[in-house]
């Protein structure tokens, strides 16, 4: 299991925008705001989200490289991912896939991809056999 996760964005004040209104339909919230000055010399400040007391993603000023990033955050149900989709194309995310199921890697497999405003791909996904209760 990743502990967390530095995403370069090149505006803080619209990442964070963006990804409080996208992930909040996943139970992810903003949570911390760790200011670099705390931290060993040239740490960046840093937007931090999580959910469940932990904060694992985290967003920071840098420079964009979106083609070298996905982040697949989970969803704990099929209605997450097509809320945590719409969320995220109302807040000005890119379509790279609708929500449904991904064929090519399981029939049970169930996603939504788009693009945040700096490119980054992302996807809402849930896989019923990682919910056992379910």
């Amino acid at each position: 299991m990743l502990d967390h996760l530095f995403l370069s964005v090149s505006d803080v004040g619209r990442s964070v925008a963006f990804y409080t209104a996208a992930l909040a339909p996943l139970g992810i919230e903003r949570k911390h705001d760790y200011d670099g000055k705390d931290g060993p010399p040239g740490h960046p400040d840093l937007k931090g989200f999580g959910a469940d007391g932990r904060v694992f993603f985290w967003l920071r000023h840098g420079s964009v490289q979106p083609d070298a990033v996905h982040v697949g955050f989970v969803a704990a149900g099929e209605a997450q991912v097509d809320a945590a989709y719409a969320a995220a194309i109302a807040a000005g995310a890119t379509d790279r896939g609708a929500p449904g199921p991904r064929l090519h890697y399981d029939p049970r497999y169930y996603a939504a991809n788009v693009l945040d405003p700096d490119g980054h791909s992302l996807e809402f996904v849930y896989k019923c056999w990682q919910h056992p209760s379910r």
